[in-house]
C-alpha cells in the first residue's frame, strides 16, 4: 500500500471550541475534534476513506501546492 503525506489546514471554532481540519484539494477530507490529537486520529481517518475512494473510481489524487498569506485593507 503506498504512503501519502497530507497537509491539513487547521482552526479553532470560537463557538464550540472544536478544532477544526481540512484537507486542501481533497473533497471530502474535513472533520473535527474535541482535542488536537483527536482532530488528527479523524483527520487520518477520513483522508483514508477519500484516498480509497479516489482509487476504487480511478481517479488522480491531487498535489497539494501550498498556502498563501494575503494582506488586505478593509
Amino acid at each position: 500500500m503506498k504512503k501519502y503525506t497530507v497537509t491539513a489546514y487547521i482552526e479553532k471554532d470560537t463557538e464550540t471550541g472544536m478544532y477544526v481540519g481540512i484537507v486542501p484539494g481533497l473533497t471530502g477530507a474535513h472533520t473535527q475534534g474535541a482535542t488536537l490529537d483527536e482532530l488528527r486520529q479523524n483527520l487520518q481517518e477520513v483522508v483514508e476513506l477519500c484516498l480509497e475512494e479516489k482509487r476504487e473510481a480511478k481517479k488522480e489524487i491531487p498535489n497539494f501546492v501550498g498556502l498563501q498569506t494575503i494582506e488586505v485593507s478593509a
